[in-house]
C-alpha cells in the first residue's frame, strides 16, 4: 500500500513556516537590557576617568615641582615667577632662556590640561635684581596648585606642592591659598 498524502483542508489555515522580525515585547526586552548595561557602565567609566585625571594631575604637579628646582639651579633667578617661565618659547623654538625655560610642555604651561587647572605662584619678595638675562625676577619660594576644572566630573581632589617638594592633596577640591595651607593638608604617598 502506497503512503497516503496529507493535504490540508480548504477551511483550515496553514501554519507559518517562520516568523519575520521581532515582536514588540522582544524589542522592549532588548532595549531594557541595553539600558541596564549602560546604567552600570557609565558611572564606572566616569570614576575611571576621574581617577586617571587625578593621577595625571598629581604627576604634573611633581613635574612642575622638579622643573622649578631645575630652573632655580640653572638660571640664578630663584624659583620661576609663573608657569609660562617653565614652558617652551612661543613659536616652537628650542632655545631655552630664563623667561621660557622649556622644562614643561606648552599645554601645562598654559594652565589647563586633562580636566585640571594648574598654577605656579611665586611666594615672598621677588629677587632683586632679576637673574642675568631674565626679564622677570624669580622668587625665594613658590606654590604649585592643581584643581579640577569641574569638581565631581573631571576630578575630586586638588593637589599642591611647594619648595620642600612634598605633594599634598585636598579631598574638597579647593585650591590651597598659601604654602602653610598646602603643608597642613595630607601628603600624597
Amino acid at each position: 500500500m502506497p503512503p497516503r498524502e496529507i493535504t490540508s483542508k480548504p477551511n483550515m489555515p496553514e501554519a507559518k513556516a517562520s516568523s519575520r522580525g521581532f515582536s514588540l515585547i522582544e524589542l522592549l526586552i532588548v532595549v531594557a537590557l541595553i539600558l541596564v548595561i549602560v546604567a552600570i557602565a557609565v558611572p564606572n567609566y566616569m570614576r575611571a576617568r576621574m581617577s586617571a585625571n587625578e593621577a595625571a594631575a598629581a604627576s604634573y604637579v611633581r613635574t612642575i615641582t622638579t622643573a622649578s628646582v631645575v630652573y632655580n639651579s640653572t638660571y640664578d633667578n630663584g624659583f620661576p615667577p609663573t608657569l609660562l617661565a617653565l614652558g617652551p618659547p612661543a613659536g616652537g623654538g628650542n632655545t631655552a632662556t630664563c623667561d621660557t625655560a622649556n622644562l614643561i610642555d606648552e599645554v601645562v604651561a598654559a594652565g589647563v590640561k586633562g580636566g585640571y587647572s594648574y598654577a605656579l605662584t611665586g611666594i615672598g619678595d621677588p629677587m632683586n635684581p632679576a637673574g642675568p638675562s631674565c626679564d622677570t625676577p624669580g622668587y625665594n619660594n613658590y606654590l604649585v596648585t592643581a584643581s579640577p576644572t569641574s569638581f565631581g566630573i573631571t576630578g575630586q581632589r586638588s593637589f599642591c606642592s611647594d619648595e620642600p617638594g612634598s605633594l599634598h592633596y585636598d579631598i574638597t577640591g579647593a585650591v590651597s591659598g598659601s604654602t602653610t595651607a598646602c603643608e597642613a593638608l595630607p601628603a600624597l604617598q
